[in-house]
C-alpha cells in the first residue's frame, strides 16, 4: 500500500536515543547551574519541530552510534510528524522555562524544565512518548501545528495508514 501521507519516517530508536541524550545535558545544565544551556536546546528542539527531524542536532549522534553498536535497521518506522509536535512542545516548555529562569523565578523555570526532562527520560527509557500520543488526540493544538508546517488534514491520514 502506498503511504498517502507526507513526510519522511524515522527510525523511532534514534528518536529516544536524542531523547535520552538531551535529558542529560539539561540534567548536566541544571547540576552546574548552567541557564544558558536550557534554551539552546529549547531552540534545537524548535528548529526540529519547524523543518524536520532531519535537523534535530542532537539526532545527529543516532547513526554513528547505531554504526558501532552494529545495530540493523528498525522493524518498523514512524512518521515524523508526531515527534515533531513532541518537539515543539518540549521547546515550548524550555522556552518558558528559560524566560523564568531569565527573569529570576528560578524554582518555576527549573520545574519546566523538570518537566521535560521527566518526559524525555520515559520516552528513552520506555520508548513512551506523551507528545506523539498527544499528537493523535482530538483537540486543535496538533492541527494548527500540521497547518503551521504546511500539511493539513495530516494528522487524520496518519491514523488512516496501517503500519507496517
Amino acid at each position: 500500500m502506498t503511504d498517502i501521507t507526507p513526510g519522511r519516517r524515522i527510525d523511532p530508536r534514534g528518536h529516544r536515543f536524542s531523547a535520552g541524550l538531551s535529558a542529560v545535558l539539561l540534567l548536566l545544565a541544571f547540576a552546574t547551574d548552567s541557564t544558558w544551556a536550557v534554551p539552546v536546546i529549547g531552540l534545537a528542539l524548535a528548529v526540529s519541530a519547524a523543518f524536520g527531524t532531519r535537523y534535530w542536532l542532537l539526532g545527529r549522534a543516532w547513526p554513528p552510534a547505531r554504526r558501532i553498536l552494529r545495530l540493523g535497521p528498525p522493524r518498523e518506522l514512524e512518521h515524523e510528524y508526531p515527534p515533531r509536535f513532541a518537539q515543539a512542545m518540549g521547546a515550548t516548555f524550555l522556552g518558558i522555562g528559560s524566560a523564568l529562569l531569565a527573569f529570576g523565578v528560578v524554582p518555576w523555570g527549573w520545574v519546566l524544565v523538570g518537566a521535560v526532562v521527566a518526559l524525555q527520560v520515559l520516552l528513552a527509557a520506555t520508548g513512551f512518548c506523551l507528545g506523539c500520543r498527544l499528537f493523535f488526540v482530538r483537540w486543535i493544538v496538533p492541527d494548527l501545528f500540521a497547518r503551521a508546517i504546511g500539511r493539513a488534514g495530516v494528522r487524520e491520514a496518519l491514523v488512516r495508514v496501517p503500519p507496517r
